[in-house]
C-alpha cells in the first residue's frame, strides 16, 4: 500500500482487522511522516515515540491472537497540548506553564486508549488558547500544510495541521470560540464542537468552569465524518470533573426519518460579509442536500448578533479577568498575540456582579429564542468563517468592499459556543488561491448524532475531498 498515512482512520481500522496492514507498520509510517514534515509545519510539540511503538506491538499481537479489537484498534492519534496525556507536556502554549507534565490521562484520553487508539504526541497551540492562529514563545508558529505562509488556525492549529498533513489519523481539539471549527475549515478537515458536557473537558487547561463551562468544549478532529463519529462515540459520556456533564446516552439515528429533518441555511449574518467562494460553498452544500432529498430553505435565526455580543462578554471580558492574575508581572513571558488580546480586553469595562449576571440572563434569553426558531429547522447550514486561511499575522481583510476585522471574522462559530449547540465542519470547496473552505452543520443541544448523520450525508454527496500535497 503506497501511503498509509493518507487513509482515513476507519480505512486503517479495516486494514488492521483484515491483516493487510499491521499496527506496527502503521505507527512507523506516521512517525516517518512526522520526521519528514514537522520541521516545516511545526504541528507536534512533543512525541511519545517509544511508548507508541510498544503499544503498536501489543496491538499487533492482539490481532494475531484473535482478541476482541476496539473500534480504534491500532489507530494513530494526536492530542492538543492543553489536554492531559500522562507523561507528556500540557503547557497550553505558555511560558507560564513551561515544562508542566501531565501525571495522568484526561478521561477522554483514557477512553480513546480503551478503544484501541495509540497516542503519537501532543500538538501546538497559541498561548493560553486565546487566538485563531497558532504561535507562541515556547514552540513558535504552526504553518498550514496547504500554504506555509498561512496559518492552520487556532487554537487547535497544531492538531488541524497534523491531521491534514497525514501526520495523525485524527485527534482531539478544544473550542471556546471556534477553536476546532476554524482550524478544520482552514486545513480542509472535519471537526465537531459538541454540546458542553457531552465529552468531558476534565483534564483540560484552562479548566472549564463558571461562564467558560457554557462556552468551552473538547471534541474530535479527523479527515472524514465517519472518523469523527467513531472518535466521538469513544469519548462521549459523563464525568464528575466537568460541570456541564450529563448522562446522555449514545443514540442511533433512524435513517428512514433522517431526511424528514428540515435544514435552514444562510450565507451571511447581515453584519460580517463572507467571500464569494464561501457563499459558493454554502450553495453547493444546499444543492447536495436537495439532491439527497432533504427539505432545505433559506432561514437565519433571530438573535445571532446578540449572541455574539454576549459571547465576547464571557470569552473576552470575563476571560481577561480570569487570566489577569496569572499574567500579572509576567509581561516579558507573554507572547505578542496574547498581549494583543489583552489590549482588546483592556478597552472594555470590567464586569461587575450586575453586568455578569445580566450577561448570563441575556444568554439564556437569546438561547431560548433561537431554540424556538429551530423547531422549524432542527439543522442549520452556514459558513464557518468570513474568509479562508489567512497569512500569518494578518488582522483585517477586504471582503465584498467592506473591511472585516480579526475579531469579527469568526462570529459564525462564536454564536454556537454561547448557545451551547453542537456543530460540525465539512470541507466543501476551495478559494481562488486553492485554500480549503468548509461549511458548518449545526444542531440543537445533545443532538450530536443527528448533526453527524446530516454532515455524513453531505460528505457522501460531495465525494472524496482533496488532501494537501507535501
Amino acid at each position: 500500500m503506497s501511503d498509509l498515512t493518507r487513509l482515513s482512520a476507519m480505512e486503517m481500522a479495516d486494514h488492521i482487522r483484515s491483516k493487510s496492514i499491521s499496527p506496527v507498520e502503521l505507527i512507523r509510517a506516521h512517525f516517518d511522516r512526522i520526521k519528514k514534515l514537522n520541521l516545516r509545519l511545526n504541528a507536534f510539540v512533543e512525541l511519545d515515540e517509544e511508548r507508541a511503538h510498544l503499544q503498536a506491538k501489543y496491538a499487533e499481537a492482539a490481532v494475531v491472537q484473535g482478541k476482541t479489537l476496539g473500534p480504534l484498534h491500532g489507530i494513530p492519534i494526536s492530542i492538543k497540548s492543553s489536554i492531559d496525556v500522562a507523561g507528556l507536556h500540557c503547557e497550553a502554549g505558555t511560558r507560564l506553564r513551561a515544562g508542566n507534565t501531565a501525571v495522568s490521562d484526561a478521561p477522554l484520553v483514557s477512553r480513546l486508549r480503551a478503544a484501541g487508539a495509540i497516542v503519537l504526541g501532543v500538538t501546538n497551540t497559541p498561548e493560553l488558547l486565546m487566538a485563531w492562529e497558532t504561535d507562541n514563545l515556547l514552540y513558535g508558529r504552526t504553518n498550514n500544510p496547504w500554504d506555509l505562509t498561512r496559518t492552520a488556525g487556532g487554537s487547535s492549529g497544531g492538531e488541524s495541521a497534523a491531521i491534514a498533513a497525514g501526520m495523525s489519523a485524527g485527534g482531539v481539539g478544544s473550542d471556546g470560540g471556534g477553536s476546532i471549527r476554524v482550524p478544520a475549515h482552514f486545513t480542509g478537515i472535519c471537526g465537531l464542537k459538541p454540546t458542553p458536557g457531552r465529552i468531558p473537558s476534565t483534564g483540560h487547561f484552562p479548566p472549564s468552569g463558571g461562564p467558560f463551562a457554557l462556552l468551552g468544549v473538547v471534541g474530535p478532529m479527523a479527515r472524514t465524518i465517519a472518523d469523527l463519529k467513531v472518535l466521538f462515540q469513544a469519548m462521549a459520556g459523563p464525568d464528575d470533573g466537568d460541570p456541564s456533564s450529563a448522562p446522555v446516552p449514545l443514540r442511533a439515528v433512524d435513517l428512514r426519518e433522517l431526511k424528514q429533518t428540515r435544514i435552514g441555511w444562510f450565507e451571511d449574518d447581515g453584519r460580517t460579509p463572507v467571500t464569494t467562494e464561501t457563499r459558493n460553498a454554502v450553495r453547493s452544500a444546499v444543492k447536495h442536500f436537495e439532491n439527497a432529498g432533504f427539505s432545505v430553505a433559506p432561514f437565519r435565526p433571530d438573535g445571532l448578533e446578540t449572541a455574539r455580543q454576549h459571547w465576547w462578554k464571557f470569552f473576552g471580558i470575563a476571560g481577561g479577568m480570569l487570566l489577569g492574575p496569572m499574567l500579572d508581572g509576567r509581561e516579558a513571558d507573554i507572547s505578542p498575540m496574547l498581549k494583543e488580546f489583552n489590549g482588546w480586553v483592556a478597552q472594555e469595562p470590567r464586569h461587575t456582579g450586575d453586568t455578569l449576571l445580566a450577561t448570563w440572563m441575556g444568554r439564556d434569553e437569546v438561547r431560548a429564542g433561537v431554540l424556538a426558531d429551530m423547531q422549524r429547522f432542527p439543522i442549520l447550514l452556514c459558513p464557518v468563517a468570513a474568509i479562508p486561511a489567512f497569512r500569518h499575522r494578518e488582522r483585517e481583510w477586504l471582503v465584498e468592499g467592506k473591511t472585516v476585522k480579526y475579531l469579527d471574522a469568526w462570529s459564525y462559530t462564536e454564536w454556537f459556543n454561547l448557545l451551547g449547540f453542537p456543530a460540525a465542519v465539512v470541507p466543501m470547496g476551495k478559494s481562488l488561491e486553492g485554500l480549503p473552505i468548509g461549511v458548518q452543520v449545526v444542531g440543537r443541544p445533545w443532538e450530536e448524532e443527528l448533526v453527524l448523520a446530516i454532515a455524513g450525508t453531505l460528505e457522501e454527496q460531495r465525494g472524496r475531498f482533496y488532501l494537501p500535497v507535501l
